[in-house]
């Protein structure tokens, strides 16, 4: 391989964020993108400044020999699918969450990627934020004690995803939305605990009904008529040594937009928004602790810096070019998707599901 890494963008929604981060990175050049849509791949051509090869058919790209690197960003249905294809022509795959559409999916996906030896990621803006990352370094250098304890949620007002049917078919839902960067950047932030148990319920209360869309927008009723997901979900996480994460998934309801994590430490607490801590919209991160038998807490303010989607591309990069050991592996996103299922599947049958 060359010291460039040669990149394709398949999905030009998500995939215009993670082509902008890409486009940061020094050791990277974004040399295909793939859409159905050929105008969406120009805009983002346009929007920076490359000259990239464009494909319509995912299998074409995947049987490129000018690309080392795959970024999926299409709907949950076509994750697997795509990302199976290209590992199969031996190229790196860095993924967007969730991993899969199911739980059967996102195994065969994991299994292939390892078989096949190549770098398997998934791209998370909420664990790779700026204020994340940075609490991330103090729980694991013991700075909050054992984290016991976490409560993780994600509450829009009228923010049903309008863009794409994907979103609200079967395999869609605000559970695999946002949820699962709620649940991956609590969980990773506890130090990833082994789940021994899902408890959860969910249902759709505004979709059906045409309501709740994004920014309040009207829909026809076949849109509604088409609403096959979750718009809510909410339950609670055991794992093993006793620990807990209770999360929370609404993309609509009668309440306050609001994206928060709080961890409970032996040592200290802390509060934070995870999407937080970009170089444009810096948030400050609250970090709790008793000192000297008094509460003294602490403010921090991130500085400006790289964003989120350039940091998922420098590791990604790095991992490919100086087998820098994964982060954020596939297999990671495995566990994620187990805890997602089984809420649902709680949901569903009205009893808690084991794992492990």
């Amino acid at each position: 391989m060359t010291s460039t890494l040669r990149v394709a963008i398949v999905g030009m929604g998500i995939g215009r964020a993670n082509a902008r981060g890409f486009a940061r990175v020094p050791r990277c050049t974004i040399a295909a993108l793939c859409d159905v849509d050929r105008a969406r791949m120009q805009s983002v051509a346009d929007e920076l400044a490359i000259t990239p090869a464009y494909f319509t058919d995912f299998r074409e790209l995947c049987r490129s020999d000018e690309i080392d690197a795959i970024f999926v960003g299409t709907p949950n249905q076509l994750h697997v699918p795509i990302g199976l294809e290209a590992v199969r022509n031996g190229k790196h795959v860095l993924m967007t969450k969730p991993l899969a559409d199911s739980l059967a999916a996102a195994r065969t996906m994991v299994e292939a990627a390892e078989a096949a030896g190549v770098v398997g990621m998934m791209s998370l803006s909420g664990r790779f934020s700026a204020v994340t990352q940075y609490l991330g370094r103090q729980t694991l250098a013991g700075e909050l004690g054992r984290i016991y304890y976490a409560r993780s949620r994600s509450i829009r007002r009228s923010g049903i995803p309008s863009w794409s049917r994907g979103f609200i078919e079967r395999g869609g839902g605000a559970w695999r939305d946002m949820g699962v960067h709620m649940l991956d950047a609590a969980w990773w932030l506890m130090g990833m605990p082994q789940p021994i148990g899902v408890v959860g319920v969910s249902g759709a209360e505004f979709g059906p009904r045409g309501l709740g869309f994004w920014n309040y927008a009207a829909q026809d009723a076949a849109t509604a008529a088409q609403y096959a997901a979750d718009d809510y979900a909410g339950g609670f996480i055991r794992f093993a040594g006793g620990a807990g994460l209770q999360i929370e998934s609404f993309w609509a309801s009668h309440q306050p937009d609001e994206t928060a994590i709080e961890l409970f430490g032996t040592e200290g607490g802390a509060r934070f928004d995870p999407f937080g801590g970009s170089s444009e919209e810096p948030v400050p991160l609250q970090i709790l602790r008793t000192v000297d038998g008094a509460p003294a807490d602490t403010s921090v303010q991130m500085p400006k810096g790289p964003d989120s989607w350039e940091r998922i591309a420098d590791h990604f990069v790095s991992c490919i070019l100086d087998n820098t050991p994964c982060t954020a592996p596939l297999r990671h996103g495995l566990i994620v998707q187990e805890m997602l299922e089984a809420l649902l599947v709680s949901a569903a049958d009205g009893q808690e599901v084991q794992l492990g």
